[in-house]
């Protein structure tokens, strides 16, 4: 006899201030799929409003650095030169094997991390801008960074849109229930469910 398959794991990526996590958020409030999002961890600050555990699991550079060492994390990243993001397998092994699927919101450069290490076992999203214009006004718009990490932002933003090609699907954020709305579809296609 054969283990059950493990549930889903669904890997969202794109842009810094594409909206991915807000996306992910409005689709789990309301399409009544067995999923959950990962809380993923990181060594930069809070913004206004986040909670621990919540938003993002807040550690310090050693933790992080100890998780990766243990091999405690299923993919991780140094983004932007400073900040370490990434995924405790914690976050995603117990609740596959529990039956419920997992959706990663992560960076492009993670997702080529989970592509490379299961690359038939989950099903990838690129989250893009309508445009560069209205990217750079929403990363403005969170009125908590410097014009320099914009700046790399951008610069960021430009090469990850050129990798879009290497996810399963491309959803275009220009109209957030639409995007809801396309994610959904595409989740119940690929898992029937």
């Amino acid at each position: 006899m054969f283990p059950p398959s493990p549930a889903p794991l669904i890997v969202v990526s794109g842009p810094s201030g594409v909206g991915k996590t807000t996306l992910v958020d409005r689709l789990l409030a309301g399409a009544g799929h067995k999923l959950r999002r990962a809380v993923t961890a990181t060594t930069r600050g809070k913004r206004a409003g986040e909670q621990g555990g919540v938003d993002y699991h807040f550690w310090t550079q050693d933790e992080f650095r100890r998780a990766i060492a243990d091999d405690r994390m299923l993919e991780w990243a140094e983004v932007f030169g400073t900040d370490l993001y990434g995924t405790p397998r914690s976050e995603v092994d117990p609740y596959r094997v529990g039956g419920t699927g997992v959706i990663l919101v992560i960076d492009v450069q993670g997702a080529g991390r989970v592509r490379a290490l299961m690359p038939d076992d989950h099903l990838s999203v690129f989250i893009a801008p309508p445009s560069m214009e209205e990217l750079e006004a929403r990363l403005r718009g969170r009125n908590d960074t410097s014009e320099e990490r914009i700046r790399r932002r951008l610069e960021t933003a430009r090469m990850e849109l050129a990798q879009a090609d290497q996810f399963h699907h491309r959803i275009v954020n220009r109209d957030l229930d639409a995007a809801v709305r396309e994610l959904d579809h595409v989740i119940r296609e690929k898992f029937h469910c």
